[in-house]
């Protein structure tokens, strides 16, 4: 987004493709600006107890979330990582398991990100962006809901599903949807994922018809340039 003005009815607001193009423009009835979050760890009395944070104010912690002062931990929105709940809750069960003395582990970049609009945006793993920044050679798989049965049927057809998946190993890298249901579609990208699937694992697992579902079978078929329904 390039720039936002108030009218009589709402406002308008300017954008521009990242990959570059001509800017467009759009009317919406209010724009939600969403600047960043911080941890909120000032006030706890962090310094007297030594307890160390990073330039951005995070508590520093290590792979037992333990931080800089022995038996004191910390977990969630106060440490590096992803600032949502079920990071959190996962960080808790994790690090209780650790001094139990049990194993255990989080992969911060299988971690669920959903956005509750309508359409809703879900996603997990690496975006094309991140890809390019780390020089990582890459497929695309994409699949519109317009052109999936349920979504026909119910009337919700906006919106698509993309698949990233390595070019040579075809790992899945990165899901991303734009549509409905997102949040509840992207975990199965995310249970996929955590078990090393590629493009062709998902696009060969069956999923029920009609289902919203079925728009992720097909951007995984798609990957390899052979959709069905498209």
């Amino acid at each position: 987004m390039t720039g936002a003005k108030r009218t009589k009815s709402g406002v308008s607001v300017t954008y521009e493709p990242t990959q570059g193009g001509e800017p467009s423009s759009l009317r919406a009835d209010a724009v939600l600006v969403a600047i960043g979050r911080q941890p909120y760890t000032e006030g706890l009395g962090l310094e007297r107890l030594g307890v160390r944070t990073n330039e951005r104010r995070f508590i520093q912690v290590d792979g037992r979330f333990q931080t800089s002062v022995p038996g004191i931990y910390a977990i969630g929105d106060c440490i590096p990582g992803p600032m949502l709940a079920h990071k959190a809750e996962e960080d808790g069960i994790v690090c209780v398991e650790m001094l139990a003395g049990q194993s255990g582990h989080i992969d911060y970049n299988l971690v669920p990100t959903v956005v509750y609009t309508w359409p809703e945006v879900a996603g997990v793993g690496k975006t094309e962006e991140q890809l390019k920044e780390e020089g990582v050679e890459y497929r695309v798989g994409v699949f519109p809901f317009q052109a999936n049965s349920r979504g026909r049927a119910t009337g919700d057809t906006d919106g698509l599903v993309k698949i990233l998946a390595d070019a040579k190993a075809d790992r899945v890298l990165g899901v991303h949807i734009l549509g409905p249901l997102a949040g509840d579609l992207v975990m199965e990208a995310v249970v996929a994922m955590e078990f090393g699937a590629s493009a062709e694992d998902i696009a060969r697992t069956i999923h029920h018809h009609p289902g919203m579902g079925e728009a992720v079978k097909e951007a995984a078929l798609a990957v390899h340039g052979r959709p069905i329904h498209i």
